[in-house]
């Protein structure tokens, strides 16, 4: 592996028809001023700011710009008042929480991009759907380290809306179709393009271009150095397991290139990945892809109305605020635990409750949360 400053890098679509006014899915840019730091470069954006908002658009955007309640906003600690990550729950690796925003970082996961680096180190990973019935995910970082993360891939919408609840976290990704990338830099996000930061890649000897572009939490961590302020909790964490029905295989059939079952191993506590039941999801240094939470959240996907390649395919769109909600099943310490979820703001966390209206807390460890259609149902066996 080597540093390389000429590294070719593949970005979105140049075919991308004209933005429609109001999107619905845009991020809300009227809130306030705001500085969005862009790799390593901090630059102040000074928002519009109409003359005339009607009431119903003023409340929405009033929503749109703040937090509402959700896991404790306190100092990251347990019960017995040990310092825990704060997207994880886990105590961290250097006993300390590192004064680091949450990076995250866009990896690819078509067939021929894997085996993935890095995703065993993130604190939570999000498998979103993309075009053309794929995934891709969004492996977020902040208590450990990876030293090779990738293979790094474009940006989409649905971005913004899963990392919003993050504050201003590092998007790490390789460029996006033109009105993706405008409401990225307009959004609570900080932008951290590849194809505009070369000294941030890591070329990956053996692969090629496309699944060639990799990169590092030292290196993008070390580009911002003066974003000091850990994230706050998105999930809340207990060592007991929740009143649940048993549970051993959970299958997701996102499409025949992404086939996912999760098979819980009592002996480890966690949930293993496969692909098709019975090929392991294994990283590039052997290991297994696991997860000690696997939340399945059902959202209501839309497709369009911009172009995402040249082969036509539409942007997903997904309903993930603002006061959006649908149903979730929560697995964890071989149980499934079935509720909802609700998300109010694009600041705020989302809220995962069981039947009894409580919060479902989670196991300490990594999460992979799986944005699934709503027209689709993962099944189980018990």
């Amino acid at each position: 592996m080597s540093l390389i400053a000429n590294l070719p890098l593949v970005g979105g679509s140049d075919t991308t028809p004209p933005r429609p006014k109001g999107s619905a899915d845009s991020p809300l840019r009227l809130c306030t001023t705001m500085t969005f730091p862009d790799v390593g470069l901090r630059r102040r954006r000074r928002l519009v700011r109409l003359g005339f908002i009607g009431v119903g658009f003023a409340a929405l955007l009033l929503s749109a710009c703040s937090n509402s309640s959700g896991p404790s906003r306190s100092a990251h600690q347990n019960a017995t008042g040990e310092a825990t990550c704060p997207l994880s729950g886990v105590r961290p690796p250097t006993g300390g929480v590192p004064n680091r925003p949450a990076m995250a970082v866009k990896v690819d996961n078509y067939p021929t991009a894997r085996p993935q680096s890095g995703l065993d180190k993130a604190d939570v990973v999000f498998e979103q759907p993309v075009e053309g019935g794929i995934t891709r995910y969004v492996a977020v970082f902040q208590c450990d380290d990876s030293s090779l993360i990738g293979p790094v891939r474009s940006a989409r919408s649905i971005d913004i809306g899963i990392l919003g609840q993050l504050a201003h976290p590092l998007l790490v990704h390789v460029g996006g179709i033109d009105p993706v990338l405008r409401d990225i830099v307009a959004s609570p996000l900080v932008n951290v393009d590849l194809g505009q930061s070369r000294s941030l890649v890591i070329h990956h000897a053996g692969r090629v271009a496309p699944y060639a572009t990799y990169t590092s939490t030292a290196l993008v961590y070390g580009a911002h150095p003066d974003m000091t302020t850990p994230p706050h909790p998105l999930f809340t964490y207990s060592d007991t397991t929740p009143t649940g029905s048993a549970v051993s295989t959970v299958s997701i059939n996102y499409s025949s290139t992404s086939n996912v079952t999760w098979r819980y191993s009592l002996s480890t506590h966690t949930f293993q990945r496969f692909y098709n039941g019975t090929t392991p999801d294994r990283l590039e240094n052997g290991a297994q892809n696991t997860a000690a939470n696997v939340v399945v959240q059902y959202v209501q996907i839309t497709y369009g109305p911009w172009v995402e390649n040249s082969q036509g395919a539409l942007e997903v769109r997904a309903d993930l605020y603002p006061d959006a909600s649908g149903d979730a099943v929560v697995y964890r310490d071989g149980v499934a635990v079935p509720g909802t979820w609700h998300r109010s703001t694009l600041g705020s966390p989302t809220q995962f409750i069981d039947r009894s209206g409580k919060q479902i807390p989670l196991r300490p460890g990594q999460t992979w949360v799986e944005i699934v259609p709503n027209t689709i149902r993962a099944t189980t066996t018990p």
